[in-house]
């Protein structure tokens, strides 16, 4: 069946209860698009149709929707929109993704209070969005739910760590009724600490979106070394380069794929002989002509790249 039919036809399933969303999972995204394929990140409130095109000229055959604009507005009607606009320019959504609601602080001081689940006066907001979009998911067949849940603590014993973990089990739960995964993304924590938390939380659908950048935009990790101890719970990758911080207040710098300190060629090598099947998402953190043209350049360079890792 050709990709825009089964779209169709598989949110129609799972709209009228006859398809279970994990089979739904394994039809509509992993067997359509070819192992480590690329994708981009895009942020469609208010214009949907204009990003999930771009994504289609760019030559990408996937996309990574980021929702936070729609939080409290996930409807059958949005959802109907956004199969109608993925058929038509036969893009395949591999996860969705929501942060907010805000206030969020992309920073050292004031991210540890405003991000993910780890904040109490922040969490139950968190956690309501979370749910919200993985039922917007289900709509769509996307079995993948993706979420910074903070800076979680290092030391187990921090009275803000058993809370953190009872909530990302409680989001797990949810997706996991839904048929889909929940992928806590790479930044905020170390691996290590990721790592515990899976084991704590101890659900079979807990699973991580990888970063590359992010792991040293916050001065955690060098991602070749992460994936030593996370590639095996790997289920999403998010492209994008960065270098360290050097302001103690703020995130390092993130910058054009190539030019910063993520080596895509051993973590990409690491991820493909663990098994990794999954897209590779680019991500490019600025906006307009110049992000296009940045994108651009990303794909060429990451193709590459990854034609030899494929080879």
């Amino acid at each position: 069946m050709h990709r825009r039919e089964f779209l169709g036809a598989a949110a129609a399933a799972i709209l009228a209860g006859g398809l279970r969303p994990a089979a739904a999972l394994a039809e509509s995204a992993s067997t359509q698009l070819k192992p480590m394929a690329l994708g981009l990140i895009i942020s469609p409130f208010g214009a949907p149709e204009e990003h999930i095109r771009t994504v289609h000229e760019l030559g990408l055959s996937n996309c990574f929707l980021s929702l936070d604009g729609y939080i409290g507005h996930f409807t059958p009607d949005l959802a109907a929109q956004f199969r109608d606009l993925l058929a038509k320019y036969d893009v395949v959504p591999t996860t969705v993704e929501v942060v907010g609601p805000g206030p969020l602080v992309w920073n050292f001081l004031e991210g540890p209070s405003t991000i993910g689940l780890v904040p109490p006066k922040a969490r139950a907001a968190h956690m309501d969005a979370l749910r919200q979009a993985s039922d917007f998911a289900k709509l769509l067949g996307i079995t993948q739910v993706q979420t910074h849940c903070g800076f979680i603590p290092e030391n187990p014993g921090d009275p803000l760590y058993p809370g953190t973990v009872e909530a990302i089990r409680a989001v797990a739960q949810h997706c996991h009724g839904n048929g889909q995964y929940f992928l806590m993304e790479t930044g905020q924590e170390t691996p290590t600490t990721t790592s515990r938390v899976i084991r704590d939380v101890a659900m079979p659908n807990l699973a991580v979106g990888l970063d590359t950048a992010n792991l040293i935009l916050y001065g955690k990790a060098n991602p070749v070394d992460a994936v030593d101890i996370l590639g095996p719970h790997v289920r999403s990758v998010h492209a994008k380069d960065g270098r360290w911080p050097t302001d103690p207040d703020k995130l390092g710098q993130e910058v054009l794929i190539g030019t910063g300190l993520v080596n895509f060629r051993e973590v990409f090598t690491k991820l493909h002989r663990l098994g990794y099947t999954g897209a590779i998402t680019i991500e490019r953190e600025i906006s307009g002509p110049q992000q296009i043209a940045d994108v651009r350049k990303e794909k060429a360079y990451l193709e590459g790249i990854m034609g030899e890792v494929l080879a």
